[in-house]
């Protein structure tokens, strides 16, 4: 499995699965960005807008064709056989928009084409059509990417340290307790992120991706704050419109449902990418940015991978390159796995495993007790 594989257990079965990994290393890496920037050929790197969108609009096509089918048939069967198209119907929408949210997310870093304002204009409309404010979001996705593994400075999925637990915290640290706490981390995590920062690192005042003023943002990006509620305000209103024509319960299924599940795989994808009991995290006086671009982990999601647009399992090159177009990140990945060594991770534990074994190895970070690097923190799961 390469760098956080499962090692033999050497003594008692009970011990937790954090005793049994083998981490990722924390020192300095011997090679450097210009290394492995070399090692991928230049190809990777050039963004091509007839094949950018040829992903986008195959996405749509697919999409439509699910919307067709529901609005068209779904009605003409019996009662048994509705009750079963319905989920199906949820689950293979809510996967393809996922794929367009992650085109848009695309457009965020540039990656979609050469001409920024033709990734911006992509971005905000597709992002807005899935209730995402773009300029607000991009902004402070780049600041992660700025500063991933920071447990200052990182925006999203922040460790705490055990400290910082909350007295109910032992409670919940049970099979039922981790349950609710993902269930409501998948339905309600994504909105409260945006709405009010929950899990992302603490700022002095409100800290809202939908307020101008927020001190997430500088004020060369507030105009654009504006721009993105503008595209939230005006899907709201093509869907107030939607449903009083059509009837609140068609909107629901044909466009909620799929939402809420485009929101939770959005909010798996992220959990499982920087959540892992090999990965380090690091105070400042550890940090540095190569360091904590691969304080990540590659998944398999299977054949969601494609669906996707491998956003699931080349997202150590994504961190490392941002702009480079999706298409081309498994050549690069390939390219930059025998340089990086051990400082690759993947795991391909199927993710339903995955993410229940991390919301119970993966409680709070402390610092380094093996060895001498006290800037240097690890998972923990013992309260």
């Amino acid at each position: 499995m390469g760098a956080g594989g499962r090692m033999p257990v050497p003594t008692s079965s009970k011990k937790s699965e954090t005793d049994t990994i083998k981490r990722v290393p924390c020192e300095k890496p011997p090679f450097s960005v210009g290394d492995l920037k070399k090692a991928i050929p230049q190809h990777c790197f050039k963004r091509s807008i007839p094949r950018s969108f040829s992903y986008l609009i195959g996405d749509i096509i697919i999409a439509s064709c699910f919307y067709y089918v529901a609005t068209n048939y779904f009605s003409l069967l019996p009662q048994p056989l509705s009750y079963l198209a319905w989920p199906l119907y949820w689950a293979c929408q809510g996967c393809v928009l996922t794929g367009v949210w992650v085109i848009a997310h695309e457009c965020g870093h540039h990656a979609f084409s050469d001409y920024q304002w033709l990734d911006d204009t992509v971005g905000l409309i597709f992002h807005s059509f899935l209730l995402v404010p773009y300029f607000s979001w991009k902004y402070s996705h780049r600041r992660h990417h700025s500063n991933t593994g920071s447990l200052e400075r990182d925006e999203v999925f922040v460790p705490k340290q055990k400290s910082a637990i909350k007295w109910y915290g032992k409670y919940l640290n049970n099979p039922l307790g981790r349950i609710m706490m993902l269930t409501v981390q998948f339905v309600l995590g994504w909105p409260l992120y945006l709405a009010f920062n929950v899990s992302g690192r603490p700022y002095d005042g409100f800290a809202c991706h939908f307020f101008p003023n927020a001190p997430i943002y500088n004020d060369r990006e507030r105009l654009q704050i504006y721009l993105s509620d503008a595209g939230i305000l005006a899907v709201c209103f093509g869907l107030y419109r939607y449903a009083a024509a059509q009837g609140m319960a068609s909107m629901i299924c044909l466009y909620g449902v799929p939402l809420l599940i485009v929101n939770a795989f959005l909010v798996l994808i992220t959990y499982l990418q920087h959540t892992h009991p090999s990965l380090p995290h690091y105070d400042s006086s550890e940090w540095d940015w190569l360091r904590g671009a691969l304080a990540t982990v590659d998944r398999d999601y299977g054949i969601l991978n494609k669906v996707f647009h491998n956003i699931t399992d080349t997202h150590v090159a994504h961190h490392l390159f941002s702009t480079m177009p999706h298409y081309n990140a498994m050549e690069a990945t390939k390219a930059i796995k025998p340089i990086l060594g051990d400082y690759y991770q993947f795991d391909g534990t199927p993710w339903y495993v995955a993410m229940y074994r991390e919301a119970k190895e993966c409680i709070y970070v402390e610092p380094d007790r093996e060895g001498d690097k006290k800037g240097v923190y690890w998972y923990n799961n013992k309260l």
